[in-house]
């Protein structure tokens, strides 16, 4: 299957959008110089879009004036707003309608969105009012939005009846899940549940070439930060002569990250082929590396070996 040859909506994303590190000054405000410089890099390496402020990009700790000023200015910088997924998830129900409302005024590709995430033991119903609220609240045609499954970070999961039920009711608005649970057998059974209406993206980079022969068709990666071509490979070459050696060098990299917070360790290996230090400052509650720790990952780094040329 080629990336031209999408199962489910036309409309949907193809190819790798990498899931965006959010790069900070020494205030720890957002550095937008940087975050479009990256965004370059990635599209001039063979990424289709980019995706700001999910997991990876610490969206949850950045207010909504940020996150705004952040994709203006990356538009302003030179990225096409076409190219950008928005991550606007917000645990208040009007901010992340806020956030949504100025995605879509501002041309962006889609909208990928949480189900809010402080209230935990919620019914199945009342995940689907908060979808609800938005869509309906918004009410705009060009909306373009993909469901968002993490619930090790979140506490709250999106059971298939919810899936199936805001399909049904929204079902030119609604083009893809981002599966971001780690579990390869939750991964197949949307695959197996959804994949003829929708497209099942995964987070998990290990669980790309199986998901690609099911028919997924791209991905919103962490790693692809640094390695888009792998990951790129990974989900469009499923069953390529290298990709089983590729897929063990990316979950041998996985392993050697377990010992560290990852959004560090993500932002800790930009670092290191970058030889920016800058790109070490993380937000409260997350702790940056320390000497010690930086150290000790550049060591890891420098053994693994990646290649901007072929990475």
């Amino acid at each position: 299957m080629t990336e031209s040859q999408h199962p489910a909506n036309p409309a949907a994303f193809c190819g790798i959008w990498p899931a965006l590190l959010t790069p900070l000054k020494p205030d720890l405000g957002i550095d937008h110089a940087r975050l479009a410089a990256h965004c370059k890099t990635l599209l001039t390496s063979g990424c289709h879009g980019v995706t700001a402020f999910g997991t990876t990009g610490e969206g949850p700790s950045f207010s909504i004036a940020e996150r705004k000023e952040a994709v203006e200015q990356l538009i302003k910088n030179g990225i096409s707003a076409s190219q950008i997924m928005v991550s606007t998830s917000c645990s208040a129900l009007p901010e992340t309608l806020e956030l949504t409302r100025h995605a879509v005024n501002s041309g962006v590709h889609g909208c990928l969105i949480l189900p809010p995430f402080f209230f935990k033991g919620v019914s199945d119903q009342g995940v689907i009012d908060c979808y609800r609220y938005v869509i309906d609240g918004l009410a705009d045609d060009r909306l373009k939005l993909y469901l968002y499954h993490i619930p090790q970070v979140t506490g709250v999961s999106l059971s298939h009846h919810v899936i199936a039920t805001l399909k049904q009711m929204y079902p030119k608005t609604i083009l893809g899940i981002k599966d971001s649970a780690c579990d390869s057998a939750h991964s197949v059974g949307l695959a197996e549940a959804f994949m003829k209406d929708l497209t099942v993206y995964v987070g998990y980079e290990p669980d790309l070439p199986e998901m690609g022969r099911r028919g997924s068709t791209g991905a919103i990666s962490g790693l692809a930060n640094f390695m888009p071509r792998v990951v790129h490979r990974l989900v469009t070459q499923p069953d390529a002569p290298a990709t089983p050696a590729e897929r063990e060098r990316v979950v041998k990299l996985l392993d050697l990250l377990g010992s560290y917070s990852l959004m560090p360790a993500l932002k800790g290996i930009m670092a290191i082929l970058s030889g920016d230090p800058a790109w070490l400052r993380v937000r409260a509650p997350l702790v940056a590396l320390n000497p010690d720790q930086f150290q000790s990952l550049e060591k890891t780094i420098i053994a693994f070996g990646i290649d901007a040329k072929s990475d």
